[in-house]
């Protein structure tokens, strides 16, 4: 029979590092750039990040204190996510630094701003896919007994997306793999990428039908 490490998160978990985040691994960065009321931009990686909803597509990031990117977002209701490339992974790392609120990330980090097309928030010039958010929510979460917690939920309208053309194979479909986006997983700082030769394609079953 196996043996299981069974442990309940609050009286710790044993071991070397906390298994949660390479367990749900590995997961997109999102890699978010916002704007202070005052014009300050700012940029910054998130790991937790995925969307949630196709129409109308919503995307959300969660941070672990409130930081600069939330506070931006909330008070002018906009946000880019960028994609981070493992082209571009020193660079990400780089904007994760804690710095101070009136510092530039992109100067820091040696990227480029491009402007958006709707919202008032630079995208990363140098990153192949960009999405344009209007913020839905953001809010504290909770614990089950319902005290908050330290971690801010923040959900986005996707209004506008962009993709390099070199991304788009000659049928006109998204090749994943191809944009080498970076995912994170467990540990002090691993990275995934994902891959065509691990690629598997399974249809969705059809309806029952009673």
């Amino acid at each position: 029979m196996t043996g299981y490490h069974s442990y309940a998160p609050s009286e710790g978990h044993g071991l070397a590092h906390d298994p949660l985040n390479a367990i749900i691994a590995p997961r997109p960065i999102g890699w978010i750039s916002t704007v202070s009321p005052e014009g300050v931009r700012n940029l910054a990686p998130y790991s937790f990040f995925n969307l949630f909803n196709y129409v109308p597509p919503i995307v959300a990031f969660s941070s672990v204190g409130w930081k600069d990117t939330v506070a931006n977002a909330k008070a002018t209701g906009e946000f880019v996510w960028n994609l981070a490339t493992d082209e571009l992974g020193e660079q990400m790392n780089a904007t994760s630094a804690a710095i101070p609120a009136d510092a530039d990330e992109f100067e820091l980090s040696g990227l480029t701003a491009r402007d958006s097309d709707i919202v008032a928030v630079p995208r990363v010039a140098e990153s192949p896919v960009s999405f344009e958010c209007r913020v839905t929510e953001c809010f504290q979460l909770r614990s089950a007994a319902g005290d908050p917690v330290d971690t801010w939920m923040t959900l986005g309208e996707v209004v506008k997306v962009h993709i390099s053309n070199e991304l788009l194979g000659e049928d006109r479909t998204y090749r994943t793999a191809a944009a080498r986006p970076l995912l994170r997983a467990g540990g002090l700082g691993d990275y995934f990428l994902p891959s065509d030769e691990h690629h598997r394609f399974m249809k969705r079953p059809k309806p029952l039908s009673r």
